[in-house]
């Protein structure tokens, strides 16, 4: 066991001594790069949610339109049915019925013959 810590420990200890030669020589760089990619991150973030809040506005005031939209159709489709309902009743009116007309005719012929 002894050898395996022995083993690891100088990787370890490399690698700490990578790390630290890494930040002398790119630390300053590397932080700026960083601030950078925070900002970006920040700016794309508030993007996001300024997109969102747009689409969710979009979307209930597409919701309202259809809505209104809906509304206006069935009213019209009221109007039309009731005009329709009226034209045929004008149309009952107009129309004679063939009893009734036969029965005027036959009056007629008789006033005719006399």
């Amino acid at each position: 066991m002894k050898e395996e810590n022995t083993t690891t420990a100088p990787a370890k200890n490399e690698s700490s001594k990578i790390d630290a030669i890494k930040q002398l020589i790119f630390g300053e760089q590397i932080q700026t790069y960083n601030s950078e990619f925070d900002a970006v991150k920040k700016d794309i973030l508030n993007k996001k949610n300024q997109l969102n809040d747009l689409i969710e506005t979009v979307k209930l005031e597409l919701l309202q339109n259809i809505d209104s939209v809906a509304i206006d159709v069935n009213i019209r489709i009221t109007e039309l049915e009731d005009k329709l309902e009226d034209k045929i009743e004008t149309l009952e009116d107009k129309k004679v019925d063939r009893k009734m007309l036969g029965e005027l005719l036959t009056k007629l012929g008789e006033k005719i013959s006399q």
